[in-house]
């Protein structure tokens, strides 16, 4: 069944007449003829007697109502799409880990509103699992992640790229490790430690760390909020590997401190994922060019004071 062929037999029935409904079509009177004729064998069913006037069988009838509203929707969802592609979308919903919310997309979101002001934005901070979760479910257009190659395989993904970053120490500032220019990791296996909760990059990255390395990490405590990591790790003898970005704010806090590891230097690196069909919607398209923009015009020094800045 073609939209053309209920288009075809909804005139027909409005009209009462096959010359009519051709002129209401814009087509010839054979093509809606063969329209009618085509449907009528699909449904193999004659739809309407032919007379001195065009009028509806029983099947005909039964037909017109739900004609009616399949015509009606494919109208609607013609304009939904068209405007979808146009740019017109509603809402534009972004995953994303905690330390790139904080820095990262805050230029970036305000450059969007001012491109997009009647596409509303929807910002949740996730871990990395969960982030890509909910892109693959659909519930939001893109993802900014740690890199897992496991799960962004699919041949819809698109994976751009942002940054690297080195993972550091966070102790309070009296802590035993805080007079250490770095930290090896022999030293860091004697503490408790401080990791993100499962489903977050972070927890797989240092747990594979230690794996690597033959060290036990002391899991003392997880947590999912980098406010909730400073305020413990500055309250006792915890320790906690994060990534540079997580630390911006913690730099001009005197209650904690950061050092580096002595080498291998751990380090994560960070990428956008949405999903092909996406790319072509404008909204989403410029938001993918604003966060990939901001990744190559800010050096590593602007990101660590946390001087990120985006133009058009």
């Amino acid at each position: 069944m073609r939209i053309e062929q209920l288009q075809a037999f909804l005139a027909v029935a409005e009209t009462g007449s096959f010359q009519a409904a051709a002129q209401q079509c814009q087509v010839t009177q054979s093509t809606v003829s063969r329209q009618v004729q085509a449907l009528e064998a699909e449904l193999d069913a004659p739809l309407f007697h032919r007379g001195g006037q065009a009028k509806l069988t029983v099947a005909g009838e039964q037909l017109l109502p739900k004609a009616k509203r399949i015509y009606q929707d494919w109208i609607q969802v013609s304009r939904d799409i068209a405007d979808l592609m146009a740019g017109k979308q509603p809402e534009l919903c972004v995953a994303a880990i905690q330390s790139v919310c904080s820095t990262l997309l805050p230029p970036v979101l305000q450059q969007f509103c001012h491109d997009y002001p009647q596409v509303q934005l929807r910002v949740t901070a996730l871990g990395s699992d969960r982030s890509l979760k909910v892109l693959r479910d659909g519930l939001v257009d893109l993802a900014i992640v740690m890199d897992n190659p496991r799960l962004t395989t699919q041949p819809e993904m698109v994976v751009t790229p942002l940054f690297e970053e080195s993972i550091e120490v966070l102790v309070g500032a009296n802590h035993p490790l805080a007079s250490q220019p770095k930290i090896s990791w022999e030293m860091l296996s004697r503490f408790p430690h401080i990791i993100f909760k499962d489903g977050y990059g972070m927890q797989r990255l240092v747990q594979q760390q230690f794996q690597n390395r033959g060290e036990e990490l002391n899991v003392a405590m997880e947590l999912n909020t980098l406010e909730a990591f400073r305020g413990v790790i500055r309250q006792g003898n915890f320790v906690a590997l994060l990534p540079q970005s997580a630390l911006v704010e913690c730099r001009q806090d005197p209650t904690v401190a950061i050092r580096p590891t002595e080498l291998p230097v751990l380090r994560r690196a960070v990428v956008l994922v949405t999903t092909r069909d996406r790319m072509a919607i404008p909204p989403i398209r410029r938001f993918h060019e604003l966060v990939t923009g901001w990744s190559i015009k800010t050096s590593s020094t602007n990101w660590i004071t946390g001087a990120a800045t985006v133009s058009n």
